[in-house]
């Protein structure tokens, strides 16, 4: 009986250190925030929900669309739009079991298409590509990716497609599985690809994030929240992108994504390193080449101009954890809040009374454009 104690110690001293050594450890982060441009008081509440919101999509016409966050395990609506003050499943109430499992990166082109990510738990199940016309409702693509895509361990979360409508890139963050990506989609062929998968530019780098109160670290520290390729934005020319738990914001060249015969390290070749940047989750660009960067640490958001200079534009602790962007009519930029420390591990109770949720906005001083 000695000896099976010793054994079953040892084996857990093993799987603890290598538990540890592959998702624990890291550094602080240090803090990049500035005097912001604007005054927390230019912040609006656009919505309110009991359940934690997880990204936002405005149309054109200003309509407004939001996952729950699926690190809050839901059981009702998944999708849904705001309506006349009232949040309602859409495109409806029977097609949420049939369309959506662990959805979370919404997207609207300029065709006015609604793009839905679902992630299949992680990779667990079947990660899945919707498109819904916004001008009918009617769904208009429902494809799921095989393992070569969307292998266990993988966490396809945020998406953003060209201005032209023909392809979507798709961030894998790889929370579990460490072997981040982007997702290269062709919509008119339903075909799809993975490129710089593992690249230092996707990949997390060794940092503790720390938000508010609270230090996103589990089980006595052996595992802490750590993220590749997260946040994307996609203007006519370049994507932008970088990790959750990453200091440095990259691009390339929209067309050297597309080209498929372009080999791998030669894709990396071409890659350019933009500037440094918080610890972020979500991104979002205008009309004139500025790069909006969530900071999850600090509760602000970010500025990238064209010539690589970073600024604080607002900052206000209302926004627990500042998850998503979308640029919407009259210059808006809509904020999605989903408090997700409140989330991670956290029982439905405490979920529910951490609520509720928020989607804010506010004018950043320069014209988006959704869909960009």
């Amino acid at each position: 009986m000695k000896s099976v104690l010793l054994f079953l110690a040892f084996l857990f001293i093993v799987a603890a250190t290598t538990l540890w050594i592959r998702h624990g450890g890291g550094e602080p982060y240090p803090d990049l925030t500035q005097t912001p441009e604007l005054g927390s008081e230019v912040l609006e509440t656009v919505l309110a929900y009991p359940e934690p919101v997880g990204n936002v999509a405005v149309n054109r016409d200003g309509r407004i669309f939001f996952t729950v966050h699926p690190e809050s395990r839901p059981h009702g609506n998944k999708l849904l739009e705001y309506v006349n003050g009232a949040s309602v499943p859409y495109p409806s109430l029977r097609q949420q079991a049939e369309l959506f499992d662990t959805p979370l990166g919404i997207a609207i082109d300029r065709l006015n298409r609604l793009w839905i990510i679902d992630h299949g738990n992680h990779g667990l199940r079947s990660a899945r590509i919707v498109g819904i016309d916004l001008t009918d409702g009617s769904v208009i693509r429902d494809q799921f990716f095989d393992a070569t895509i969307a292998p266990i361990g993988s966490m396809l979360q945020d998406l953003q497609i060209s201005a032209d409508g023909r392809t979507l890139i798709i961030a894998d963050a790889s929370f579990w599985r460490k072997s981040p990506a982007l997702i290269v989609y062709d919509v008119e062929t339903g075909t799809a690809r993975r490129v710089l998968e593992g690249h230092k530019s996707v990949s997390a780098e060794d940092f503790v994030i720390q938000s508010g109160d609270h230090k996103m670290e589990y089980l006595g520290g052996m595992v802490v929240l750590r993220g590749g390729v997260d946040g994307i934005a996609l203007g006519n020319e370049w994507l932008y992108w970088g990790a959750l738990s990453g200091s440095n914001l990259y691009r390339i060249r929209l067309k050297h994504l597309r080209n498929s015969d372009l080999p791998e390290s030669q894709l990396a070749k071409v890659l350019e390193r933009v500037s440094e940047k918080p610890l972020s989750d979500g991104l979002s660009i205008d009309t004139a080449g500025n790069v909006y960067i969530t900071d999850i640490e600090h509760h602000a958001i970010f500025r990238v101009n064209p010539a690589g200079k970073l600024s604080t534009v607002l900052q206000s602790r209302d926004i627990r954890w500042p998850d998503a962007l979308s640029f919407g009519p009259d210059g808006y930029l809509y904020v999605a809040d989903s408090a997700l420390p409140e989330l991670i591990l956290k029982s439905n109770d405490h979920i529910k009374a951490q609520g509720p949720y928020r989607i804010f906005r506010f004018k950043p001083g320069i014209e988006g454009v959704p869909g960009q």
